[in-house]
């Protein structure tokens, strides 16, 4: 068994440009990232998963530098991308976060991962964090699986259609009440969500790994931070799009599932 974590990330954005190399506390946000993830799993099953437009070649050279893999696949099919990094690298299973997480919770990824495993599970997915602070769980088998069917679909939408017990193996980890700041965004998609992260980095040291214990008291007991970037709300799967996933989950039940047993035999 060999379980992987996969980091998605390009340095493409039109909201906050280059936002993955921005400065925090003394390393570019996607080696925030990094570090996180080598409290979980080995450097040699971490691999920095991007594109191969030259413009994220800056993102290879972190990679290197910081002991871990780069995996280079296609810049619109992301999808497609994490699949083929993992096969390439033999994965059993695999952990994803994406690059603009810079402080995402290394106990719930570690939880994940022991949840993946222990219950063979094809998807893992957290409830109560804050945007930005879970990772998804997945098996090799299952993303090779919704690969398949997200090309009949047409989208690059993936865990709507993952998440359904129905097909597949779904466990959820629930934060308990006492933790949840659901609403909360620590996540940087923009120019305000980088600040915030910005400010929650000034309090530690550089060399230091935040966890995210402490960054839920700062929150807590500063509540003027979370007013920083407030007006921006995560963006959900339009309704349109959500009743042809489910319309086309409803049609093809049968064949969906002489897919996946097809590839998992």
């Amino acid at each position: 068994m060999k379980l992987g974590f996969l980091i998605t990330a390009r340095l493409k954005s039109s909201r906050l440009p280059y936002k993955l190399l921005l400065d925090l506390n003394g390393k570019p946000m996607i080696e925030r990232v990094i570090e996180r993830c080598l409290q979980v799993v080995d450097p040699s099953n971490v691999v920095l998963c991007t594109s191969e437009n030259t413009q994220d070649n800056p993102l290879e050279a972190i990679a290197f530098r910081s002991g871990i893999k780069c995996f280079r696949g296609s810049e619109q099919d992301v999808l497609g991308r994490l699949n083929e990094a993992a096969t390439t690298n033999e994965f059993d299973y695999v952990l994803n976060i994406t690059g603009e997480n810079p402080l995402f919770d290394i106990e719930n990824a570690i939880k994940a991962k022991q949840k993946l495993i222990d219950a063979d599970a094809d998807f893992v997915y957290s409830e109560g964090l804050p945007i930005g602070c879970s990772v998804y769980g997945l098996k090799t088998k299952a993303l090779e699986v919704i690969c398949q069917i997200k090309q009949e679909l047409d989208t690059e939408i993936w865990g709507y259609l993952i998440n359904r017990p129905e097909i597949f193996k779904v466990e959820k980890l629930i934060v308990e009440e006492s933790e949840q700041l659901n609403n909360v965004r620590i996540t940087s998609d923009y120019p305000a969500d980088f600040e915030l992260i910005s400010q929650l980095f000034a309090h530690f040291r550089p060399e230091d790994i935040p966890p995210y214990d402490v960054i839920k008291e700062i929150l807590i007991n500063q509540p003027s931070l979370l007013e920083i970037n407030s007006q921006f709300k995560q963006a959900d799967v339009d309704e349109e799009m959500k009743g042809r996933i489910n319309a086309f989950f409803k049609t093809k039940h049968q064949d969906i599932l002489n897919l996946k047993a097809s590839i998992y035999n």
